[in-house]
């Protein structure tokens, strides 16, 4: 029986009038009929609730029910109760939706140039930019496991307002995952859980940057960091990358024409290009950390999935004084579930945790605790060895496609890991064309210039390939080419 959430006529009713209460609520749901906001066959509340919400005698509203009733405005359904009438006369019979436009504040705040997101779920074949394929995820494993949480929750009275740093079961989970597999010595008060790496980027910027600040980044990136950065009054830097990784030259230079606050990399897999800082650069951007004071932001985003060989030790197991350390758990469970965590020293996590209290309060302590029966159990653990040689396998095809597709006019490295490849293009106007043409091919990608920061100017696409099975990839590859021919 669907029943409007609340009607509101108190408004326009009042004893002080002159006009008889019983047809004052007479003309105010007209009025509201008319208006659109009771929809023909919509039931209204009962006469005793109504007369209890606008404080009237529950006679009143009877005599006002039978009024409209007679004239046609409602029908009495019986013991069903009193609903707007289904044909009303100059209505038609299936009401239109009435929908409002956006609305535009009144009044000044700080605006942003809007970006473009390449969002999945549609119809169009979408390239991510490296996101797992969530079909892979057992979830019924992932229901047991919230299950699982649940009862542990309520048992222990854990279901309450608790730490902003996150539920101290996972964060213990986490510690010794990056002790055991990453060479990160942590204690729990040294992790703070977050929604994801990016929130782990915007809380570590509010917690290093004030306004004026210098951070340096590659001039290929991941541009929401750099906006995180901007958002705290930061200027952002962009220092050329080669093969090597970060150019650490550049770096010093920077640092000694501005006052440098922090370094934030993507150094096992380079966001976007997936190239791996080598270690002598490494520690010589350490060095440099040392000599001019600044942090180093180390996101580890899709540490998981390495191919080749064994992949480099963070930059944090080295230098955890230096280094504020960002991971995920989205690639390895499922990005709605909205996992991550930041690694530093206790009064770097200390004021984290102080910002998350004005912005968060706290983050779900159900799912934290689910997560953390998943890595009890071991599933996550078997979940990354099967998708590891699922996605190892379709990142071979898809070098091969490209190849089939592209031919030598894409310039590719097959990345030694990570979830995407990094595509050039020897004639840059193909590249324009591959924009251009893409709504008519039905294909979605990041455009290029949304990795950039100046002084960049190579330009490319990051094209996620797990989260494709080889025969969707070879099909949106064939797209691809499709949109540069028109």
């Amino acid at each position: 029986m669907l029943r409007p959430w609340k009607i509101v006529l108190s408004e326009r009713i009042s004893a002080q009038k002159d006009v008889p209460l019983y047809l004052q609520i007479v003309y105010a749901l007209i009025h509201e009929i008319q208006d659109g906001r009771l929809q023909p066959g919509v039931y209204l509340p009962s006469s005793r609730e109504l007369a209890k919400t606008l404080g009237v005698n529950r006679k009143t509203i009877v005599l006002a029910y039978d009024d409209l009733v007679a004239q046609g405005w409602l029908e009495s359904q019986g013991t069903r109760g009193t609903m707007v009438a289904a044909n009303l006369p100059g209505q038609p019979t299936k009401p239109e939706v009435r929908s409002s436009p956006p609305q535009k504040a009144e009044f000044r705040f700080n605006a942003v140039a809007a970006k473009p997101f390449v969002l999945s779920g549609t119809d169009s074949l979408t390239f991510d930019e490296g996101t797992p394929d969530y079909r892979l995820f057992p979830t019924e494993i992932l229901a047991r496991a919230y299950r699982e949480a649940i009862t542990r929750a309520r048992r222990r009275n854990r279901m309450r307002y608790g730490d902003p740093r996150g539920s101290l079961l996972l964060r213990e989970r986490i510690a010794e995952m990056l002790s055991a597999q990453r060479g990160v010595t942590a204690h729990p008060d040294n992790i703070c859980i977050t929604r994801g790496s990016q929130m782990g980027v915007s809380v570590a910027a509010r917690v290093l940057l004030n306004p004026g600040d210098t951070v340096v980044m590659e001039s290929l990136t991941y541009t929401p960091a750099a906006d995180a950065f901007r958002a705290a009054g930061a200027k952002v830097l962009g220092v050329p990358l080669d093969g090597d990784g970060i150019d650490v030259e550049a770096v010093e230079q920077a640092c000694r024409a501005h006052k440098v606050k922090a370094v934030f990399l993507t150094p096992h897999h380079q966001f976007p290009t997936t190239v791996a800082l080598r270690p002598k650069r490494r520690l010589r951007l350490l060095e440099l950390a040392r000599q001019f004071g600044f942090a180093v932001i180390e996101d580890d985003y899709d540490h998981e999935y390495h191919f080749e060989s064994q992949p480099l030790l963070p930059m944090a197991s080295y230098a955890p004084d230096r280094v504020i350390y960002i991971g995920s758990l989205s690639k390895l469970t499922l990005p709605s579930l909205r996992i991550g965590y930041l690694v530093a020293p206790v009064d770097v996590i200390d004021a984290a945790a102080t910002q998350i209290m004005t912005m968060d309060r706290q983050g779900n302590i159900l799912t934290e605790e689910a997560v953390a029966e998943l890595i009890d159990a071991g599933e996550l653990r078997r979940h990354a060895r099967k998708t590891g040689l699922i996605y190892a396998e379709r990142r071979l095809s898809f070098a091969q496609s490209l190849r089939r597709h592209l031919g030598d006019e894409a310039v590719f490295d097959t990345p030694d890991g990570g979830l995407a490849f990094w595509v050039r293009f020897r004639d840059e106007a193909m590249l324009s064309r591959i924009q251009r043409g893409a709504v008519r091919a039905d294909i979605r990608f990041a455009p290029p210039d949304s990795y950039a920061v100046p002084p960049a100017i190579e330009m490319g696409l990051r094209l996620g390939f797990a989260s494709l099975t080889e025969g969707e990839a070879d099909e949106a590859l064939s797209r691809l080419r499709a949109a540069s021919e028109g």
